[in-house]
């Protein structure tokens, strides 16, 4: 199912109340012709984005997949940093089970390798300007509104004021 969304005229900005956490994952093909190696990977990480989309209390709050070559990119943006260890500890969870199984077969195998980082962010640590574009990144997590400063309340060095 595509994501249609209507674009937002004009200079727009997220501001978020609270800290959020951002979290990217993703994995990179090493071997293409071992699809039997680096498929279950691929599946796992389906599975794990169709449980959020039924737990919708998860803290999950914006996520868009990229691809580029051989890596993929899973972008989220998390209600809190808690919410996203939860749901990553979560025995009855598909993703604990998920990633116990990964790391039992990883030492033998080398035709996919996993990555992830997490950044747990306050609202002051974060700039974003968003121009003609639908809810996007942060936008998408928390919405949008019109922009109120130049930089999203950081203050860049290079601006003389």
């Amino acid at each position: 199912m595509a994501i249609i969304s209507k674009i937002v005229p004009g200079r727009q900005q997220a501001h978020p109340g609270k800290p959020f956490a951002l979290f990217l994952i993703g994995m990179r093909v090493n071997n293409l012709l071992a699809v039997h190696r680096w498929r279950p990977v691929a599946a796992a990480m389906m599975r794990m984005q169709s449980e959020l989309a039924r737990k919708p209390d998860a803290g999950l709050l914006w996520q868009r997949n990229f691809f580029s070559g051989r890596i993929t990119l899973l972008l989220q943006y998390w209600d809190s940093g808690e919410k996203l260890f939860a749901f990553a500890h979560d025995r009855e969870g598909a993703h604990f089970p998920a990633w116990s199984q990964f790391n039992r077969k990883a030492k033998d195998n080398h035709a996919v390798g996993i990555w992830h980082e997490t950044y747990l962010l306050k609202p002051e640590d974060s700039e974003n300007i968003y121009r003609d574009m639908p809810p996007f990144g942060l936008g998408g997590a928390v919405g949008v509104s019109p922009a109120a400063t130049r930089m999203g309340g950081l203050r860049d060095p290079f601006v003389r004021r």
